[in-house]
């Protein structure tokens, strides 16, 4: 005869820990193995992020707010709200996930539209994409970008099973979206979003001659609004060529190629960044690159792509084993916004593409880009742990727990 241990109650503070510390959680030796490996990339990468920006941004804080730290800690506070939205996608089961994004991506474009609304937005560098809440700013056209994974793979997940008319109801949505985002203005954006779209639509199986069509639309408005948005224009020509205006449109990129340039094969050294020290504009958001790749130099730039390679590898492992259309969709939106914005950015900073104002995922400075970016990586997790049979027989297996004892899986 044996005697079992009873079970003790889990305390429900140590519940809600999980959520704002979800490094500390201890149910984690229960995931899969790709659902382990992608969290501890995401901390890794954002840890990483946390430093160089510490490096980045101390000089022009210091300057402006006669305190060096100024940025860094408004980013822990953010990183402190992104950590929820992360340990709240990796703990929800995604037909949950799905279920809200139907409701709250509309209301996200109903506040991008707000935006342009005068007197309401806030403007900043002449684009108004800003919201303030309570004093606080929030850019709506970031924070939607979960909410665009989860609706877009539902949509195209089940793209032969819709009615022409909801399908009509959400390309209208989606359309509205990046046209919103669009007058802000907001170009890489927008043109963000609908390539994430449109390779979504891609993966999902969509016919060719609605993607091609899509496409032409897509690249004919980005021509328009090139040809309207003088600085959109003048940004296209000082990337042809930055040394033709080396004072004034090219003086960003040219910072920038001295900055990685002077980095050599080791860098500089953690904090020795000379082109941070007022050379080099918005060092510590579009242009960070420049800052970590002047510090630690060639080798450390080919170590963040390979993070960067080895992160978007795991991906495309959970994409294979996913079970459902819908979860493949949205590894692919995730990767976009991760792995692939992060690519555009660096693409930036070297001269290869276009100066854009899209952020280096976990890296730049700002609340509503690295909520969006920890809520999407939290998406990427799920669908990993929901990709495994053996977790998906735990997951299932929890769903009911005994009266009276809560489980992580419902709190």
């Amino acid at each position: 005869m044996t005697i079992e241990t009873p079970i003790k109650p889990q305390k429900p503070w140590l519940h809600w820990l999980r959520y704002l510390a979800p490094f500390l959680d201890q149910d984690v030796v229960h995931w899969s193995l790709a659902a382990r490996l992608l969290r501890w990339l995401t901390f890794l990468w954002l840890f990483l992020g946390l430093l160089v920006l510490f490096s980045a941004s101390f000089p022009v804080a210091d300057a402006e707010y006669g305190d060096g730290l100024y940025y860094f800690k408004r980013q822990l506070a953010w990183i402190a709200l992104g950590m929820v939205g992360f340990s709240f996608a990796v703990r929800s089961p995604l037909h949950r996930l799905l279920n809200l994004s139907r409701w709250l991506m509309p209301l996200m474009v109903g506040l991008i539209l707000i935006t342009l609304i005068p007197g309401v937005g806030t403007t900043v560098n002449g684009a108004t994409r800003w919201l303030t809440v309570f004093f606080i700013p929030i850019q709506p056209s970031e924070l939607i970008k979960p909410f665009l994974v989860l609706q877009s793979a539902s949509i195209f997940g089940r793209w032969p099973k819709l009615s022409p008319a909801v399908r009509g109801v959400w390309l209208g949505i989606f359309a509205l979206m990046v046209g919103g985002i669009l007058l802000q203005p907001n170009l890489s954006t927008a043109a963000l979003c609908g390539m994430s779209l449109w390779l979504m639509a891609m993966a999902a199986g969509l016919r060719w001659f609605t993607l091609w069509t899509t496409a032409g639309s897509g690249l004919l408005l980005a021509v328009i609004s090139i040809g309207i948005q003088d600085y959109q224009r003048r940004r296209v020509m000082s990337f042809l060529n930055p040394w033709a205006d080396p004072m004034r449109d090219g003086y960003q990129l040219i910072q920038s190629l001295l900055a990685i340039g002077s980095g050599g094969m080791w860098g500089s050294g953690y904090g020795l960044s000379q082109q941070k020290l007022f050379y080099l504009p918005i060092q510590y958001t579009d242009f960070i690159f420049s800052v970590f790749a002047e510090e630690f130099g060639l080798a450390g730039g080919i170590l963040l792509l390979l993070l960067l390679a080895s992160y978007a590898t795991l991906a495309f492992w959970v994409a294979l084993k996913a079970r459902h259309a819908i979860h493949q969709l949205i590894v692919v939106g995730a990767m976009i916004f991760l792995v692939g914005q992060a690519l555009i950015n660096i693409g930036v900073a070297t001269g290869l593409l276009p100066t854009t104002g899209l952020p280096l995922p976990f890296f730049s400075y700002g609340g509503s880009s690295v909520i969006a970016s920890l809520a999407i990586a939290g998406l990427l997790v799920r669908v990993a742990r929901e990709s495994s049979a053996a977790e998906v027989v735990s997951l299932a297996s929890r769903r009911r727990p005994p009266e009276g004892q809560q489980t992580p899986e419902n709190p």
